[in-house]
């Protein structure tokens, strides 16, 4: 297991008046190895939140393997080509948590998130963006699953450790 903690950053909760809002659709990358470990990472605005690869599409004629490929480089220093990310073509909306809400236009209030995944054969280092993330864990799959604060990661990581174990029958 792999763990990574970053030098101290700025305060990502701070933020500017001026900000573009969010768009309300999102990803999740869900990163793992060949023997089933999966890449999480801590939130630095929520100490304790751990989760895969996440991130909002920055307009709206982005699309989610766009999206993807861009927050697998920007979160973890990982170069992916769109071939290389599997896309689940399944993507789930969920009410966007009150905290949060003042990062989009007013009165969004759900959020749609598609769910890709990222195999590699072996854990690697990641380089995390300090403004996002403090820390990076590798784990094996069930673990990954329990650790994760998003329902909709929770699941996207059992259904991989799930298929992963089917296929090994």
């Amino acid at each position: 297991m792999v763990r990574q903690r970053c030098p101290s950053s700025t305060n990502p909760a701070v933020e500017s008046e001026s900000v573009t809002p969010k768009w309300p659709v999102s990803v999740l990358v869900v990163v793992h190895t060949a023997d089933g470990e999966v890449l999480l990472l801590e939130r630095a605005a929520r100490r304790g939140f751990w989760q895969s690869v996440t991130g909002s599409l920055d307009h709206p004629g982005e699309l989610p393997a766009e999206a993807a490929q861009r927050e697998l480089h920007e979160e973890t220093g990982i170069e992916a080509r769109p071939a290389d990310l599997r896309d689940w073509n399944l993507s789930y909306t969920f009410e966007i948590f009150a905290q949060w809400r003042h990062r989009f236009a007013p009165g969004t209030t759900h959020n749609t998130e598609h769910v890709f995944s990222f195999e590699l054969p072996v854990q690697v280092p990641v380089i995390l963006s300090p403004q996002e993330h403090v820390a990076s864990d590798w784990l094996p799959w069930r673990d990954a699953a329990a650790r994760c604060f998003s329902w909709s990661n929770r699941d996207a990581i059992r259904m991989l450790g799930a298929r992963r174990d089917q296929c090994a029958r």
